[in-house]
C-alpha cells in the first residue's frame, strides 16, 4: 500500500503494531482488533485470540460488545428525529415520557429519598441529549441513598440481573427523585437509556428497528445490533473482567448462551450494541464527512456539529471534569480532556497526544472509538478485557500515542 502524505508513515504503523503486539504478548490482553484510517487510507491489525486460553484467532470481522461506545452511534437516532422536526431541542419530554412529569429533586446528593424540593422546571429533550436531565451514574456519590436505589431498581446495565423492558424500566425510574435540578449538572449514562425509550415512543418502532432503518443499514453496518444471531456467534469473543487484585481472568460474558445470544428486554443506547471495527469506521467517517456516506446524506451537517462539539456550560463542564479527574483510580485516566457533545466526549483542551476537537468515547469492555477532524483521522481499538483492571486502558493510551506518532505529514 502506498503511504503518501495523506496517511501514516510505514515506520509509524510498524511501531503501532509492535506496541499492540507487546500488550497481547504480555498475557494481559488475549486479543484485539485495531483500525486506523486517514485520508482514504485504512490499516487494520488483528492480533491474538478470541479466548484467554487460546482458541480461534482474532479477525477483522470479530464482533465486540461496544459497551459505552454504543452512545455515539445510538445518539444518531435522536438526531434524525431533530432533523425531521419530530422532536425539538426545547420540547418538554412529558408528552412522550409521562413518567418524568412533576419531578422532585433531592435537597442534597446524600439526602434520604424523601428529602426533596420540587423541580424548578420540567425536563426537556435538550436535557436528555446533553446528559443533564438530573439523574446519572455518579461515581463520586457511591454509597448515597439515591445511588443505592438506582442499583437496587436495576436501572443500569452490567448488573447481575438484566434491565427490565422499557415501560417497566421507565416506571421504576419515575419512582425516584432527581439528583440535581434539570439542566444543572452533567451526569453519566442514564439519559442515554431514557433516549432509547423516547425514540421508540416517538417513532412507534423499537429503538433497534428505527436505528437500523435510518443509520445502520444506510451505512452498511451489517454486524451492529443489540444481539448476535446464532450464525455469527462464533465471531463473538469471550468477555473478561479480570480480578482487580489478582488479575486472574474471570468470564464476564460467554458468547454462546451469553447476554448477547438472545434479544435483550431493553435495547439500551447507553451500552447495548455489538459491532465490528469496519462498522464503526463507517459511522465515524460519516461524522467526519459532515453527515454524508457516499452520495447519501444520513444526518444534516448541523446535527453532526451539535453532536461533535462541546455542548456543556462552564458549570456543567465542572461536574464532567470532576468525574474524570476524581475517578482516575476507577477509569484509569480514560475520558478526561474536557467537554461533551451529544453522546460523546469532545476534547476542549490539549491533555495528551490528541488535539482539541477530537470526539468519540471509550467503553468499559475495553473499546475506544474516536475521530479527529483536524487530522481527518479515525481510530478504533476493540478488546475483550473489561476495565476492572488498568490493562485495557493502558493499551488504549498506547494505541492513541503511537497512532498520533504515525501521522506522516
Amino acid at each position: 500500500m502506498e503511504h503518501g502524505n495523506s496517511g501514516f508513515s510505514e515506520a509509524g504503523l510498524r511501531r503501532l503494531r509492535e506496541v499492540l503486539a507487546r500488550h497481547v504478548e504480555s498475557g494481559k490482553i488475549p486479543g484485539l482488533v485495531a483500525l486506523v484510517s486517514r485520508g482514504g487510507e485504512t490499516h487494520v491489525e488483528a492480533i491474538g485470540t478470541m479466548r484467554h486460553d487460546g482458541g480461534a484467532p482474532m479477525r477483522r470481522d470479530t464482533i465486540f460488545r461496544m459497551a459505552s461506545t454504543s452512545k455515539p452511534v445510538a445518539m444518531a437516532a435522536a438526531m434524525v428525529l431533530l432533523d425531521e422536526c419530530r422532536l425539538r431541542l426545547d420540547d418538554l419530554v412529558e408528552p412522550w415520557l409521562p413518567e418524568l412529569a412533576d419531578r422532585r429533586v433531592l435537597k442534597r446528593i446524600d439526602s434520604p429519598l424523601d428529602d426533596t424540593v420540587p423541580a424548578r422546571r420540567p425536563i426537556t429533550v435538550r436535557d436528555l441529549l446533553t446528559s443533564t436531565f438530573g439523574l446519572g451514574m455518579d461515581m463520586t456519590s457511591l454509597g448515597t441513598p439515591i445511588m443505592g436505589a438506582i442499583f437496587e431498581q436495576g436501572l443500569t446495565p452490567d448488573l447481575p440481573e438484566p434491565m427490565p423492558g422499557p415501560d417497566e424500566w421507565m416506571r421504576r425510574l419515575g419512582t425516584l427523585p432527581l439528583m440535581y435540578q434539570p439542566g444543572e449538572r452533567w451526569q453519566y449514562q442514564i439519559s442515554h437509556d431514557v433516549l432509547s425509550v423516547l425514540v421508540a415512543r416517538v417513532t412507534g418502532q423499537s429503538f433497534e428497528t428505527f436505528l437500523r432503518e435510518r443509520i445502520l443499514d444506510p451505512l452498511g453496518m451489517k454486524d451492529t445490533a443489540f444481539q448476535v444471531p446464532a450464525d455469527k456467534i462464533d465471531r463473538l469473543p469471550t468477555l473478561y473482567a479480570p480480578d482487580p487484585q489478582s488479575g486472574e481472568f474471570h468470564v464476564w460474558d460467554e458468547a454462546k448462551d451469553g447476554r448477547w445470544s438472545r434479544p435483550p428486554a431493553f435495547q439500551g443506547s447507553g451500552g447495548g450494541l455489538v459491532s465490528t471495527a469496519d462498522d464503526y469506521h463507517a459511522y465515524f467517517q460519516m461524522l467526519l464527512n459532515g453527515g454524508t456516506h457516499g452520495s447519501e446524506r444520513i444526518l444534516s451537517r448541523p446535527a453532526v456539529e451539535l453532536m461533535t462539539t462541546n455542548r456543556l456550560t462552564p458549570e456543567q463542564q465542572a461536574a464532567r471534569h470532576a468525574m474524570a479527574v476524581d475517578n482516575v483510580h476507577v477509569s484509569f485516566g480514560q475520558g478526561q480532556h474536557g467537554g461533551w457533545g451529544f453522546g460523546m466526549a469532545v476534547r476542549t483542551y490539549r491533555g495528551d497526544y490528541a488535539p482539541i476537537g477530537q470526539f468519540g468515547w471509550d467503553g468499559g469492555s475495553g473499546a475506544s472509538t474516536y475521530a479527529d477532524p483536524a487530522n481527518q483521522l479515525t481510530g478504533i481499538l476493540l478488546t475483550q478485557v473489561g476495565m476492572s483492571v488498568p490493562d485495557p486502558a493502558r493499551l488504549i493510551h498506547d494505541f492513541w500515542t503511537t497512532l498520533y506518532q504515525a501521522i506522516d505529514d
